[in-house]
């Protein structure tokens, strides 16, 4: 959370800083009009600066991820700047319009325009020919994108249907990137804020264009064809099987995840990889019904049928300088762990001084039959938590079972809120929080 607070600060601050240095608000007198249109400027900087970088964060481009933590990092940086976007851009159209609205009701008086400078080269006379016509795609691509951003954030809209509209923000960016070119304050050209803000616009050109065409994470996708299906009932899990074609996919870490396509109209949706890689081709997924399409998988779902899957992401990936690592997982938050666990008996290494707690509201005994096979067969100790009969795990249960908790990493994955009280619970104890690693699963 620390390296994507620090991005949003600083693309923030940093273009704040730059509107600051070319309007010079200190070397100015204000009227309100003239004010207005100052903040104007500013406003949908901002906008633009959140909305461009989103753009570009959406691509998914693996070298970030070291830099924000993981793609799931990434994604939660992607969405607080589409919110961003949303409430500067809701502002930014309050005093462009709202000023025309007041001028109308006859409650200001604009002041009267002064002659246009002549245009004085290509690029301006661009701008002033099609400055009316940028508004009016600004104005109405506002409209769009404030729709579209709500309901992406509205996480009972279906999966299906956000995945089909999100893709038109693209085209609403698209509109806002001529807006803004056009519109943007033309001293600005003469600073360096005209320049960042171009370089994040053609950024964002680039994702927007990826994503209209489909291309977003097409170097990463591999074709493959479902090969074993297994449904358990007690715990609401499908586990998928998925033989790929051994020269589309280089391998992956234990711990890191994959978009999933079976090709029935749903898009892409990303599961942890519950296999670690043998240079097989096969990858695993156990699947939770935590929603309507993930519910109605174990009906539609055949083996022989199509898959693509793009990764792998993730940097959730078990490394630390710890001598002791301590893994939580919740219920399906199990997943990574397993991964990790066959990747040690594969090699036949031992997961020296690891703890493994699970916690689940019933554990179901097949799951943890092969559980206790795997543990034991590379050398992890497993604490198993039944939540309806023992009780939620928490930081006291976990610093009496293991009492060299301070000397450990840990590993956690399961549902947010169990998440955040066992930070915040040993984080209270003198835990430091940069040694407790967690998935930010959340897409939306």
């Amino acid at each position: 959370m620390k390296h994507i607070k620090s991005t949003y600060a600083v693309l923030i601050i940093g273009l704040t800083l730059l509107w600051l240095f070319a309007e010079q608000p200190w070397a100015q007198t204000y009227t309100l009009f003239t004010f207005r249109s100052a903040f104007i400027n500013y406003t949908g900087i901002i906008a633009m600066g959140a909305m461009s970088l989103g753009m570009m964060l959406a691509l998914r481009p693996v070298f970030v991820e070291p830099l924000l933590g993981g793609l799931d990092k990434s994604y939660r940086l992607h969405k607080w700047l589409g919110v961003t976007a949303l409430v500067i851009g809701i502002v930014h159209w309050l005093w462009a319009t709202g000023f025309k609205w007041a001028v109308g009701w006859g409650w200001l008086t604009r002041p009267a325009r002064g002659a246009r400078p002549p245009a004085d080269g290509f690029f301006m006379q661009f701008v002033q020919d099609y400055h009316k016509l940028g508004e009016q795609f600004g104005e109405w691509a506002s409209y769009l994108a404030a729709i579209l951003i709500v309901l992406a954030l509205v996480k009972r809209f279906p999966y299906r249907y956000f995945f089909s509209t999100h893709r038109l923000l693209a085209l609403t960016y698209l509109a806002l990137v001529f807006h803004s070119v056009v519109l943007i304050k033309f001293g600005y050209w003469q600073n360096a804020v005209a320049w960042v803000m171009a370089l994040l616009m053609v950024g964002g050109t680039v994702g927007a264009i990826a994503s209209l065409t489909r291309r977003i994470g097409i170097q990463r996708r591999a074709l493959g064809t479902v090969e074993t299906l297994e449904h358990n009932q007690n715990n609401q899990t499908l586990r998928v099987d998925i033989r790929l074609a051994r020269d589309r996919w280089e391998g992956h870490a234990a711990g890191q995840f994959a978009f999933v396509t079976f090709g029935d109209g749903e898009g892409a949706h990303p599961f942890t990889i519950s296999s670690a890689w043998k240079k097989d081709g096969l990858l695993s997924f156990h699947i939770k019904e935590l929603g309507d399409y993930t519910a109605r998988l174990p009906a539609t779902l055949k083996t022989g049928d199509g898959a693509t899957v793009e990764g792998p992401y993730g940097c959730f990936r078990f490394e630390s300088d710890k001598p002791r690592q301590i893994w939580v997982a919740g219920g399906i938050g199990i997943t990574p762990f397993i991964a990790r666990l066959e990747e040690l008996a594969h090699h036949n290494k031992t997961g020296d001084a690891v703890d493994l707690f699970y916690s689940a509201q019933k554990l179901d005994e097949t799951s943890v039959a092969r559980l206790r096979q795997l543990t034991e067969a590379s050398g992890v100790t497993l604490h198993l938590i039944d939540s309806e009969r023992d009780g939620k795990l928490d930081a006291a249960r976990l610093s009496e079972t293991v009492p060299t908790w301070k000397d450990a990493s840990l590993w956690f994955c399961g549902p947010a809120g169990f998440g955040h009280s066992l930070r915040q619970g040993l984080a209270a104890r003198g835990f430091q929080v940069k040694h407790f690693h967690q998935e930010l699963f959340d897409m939306r």
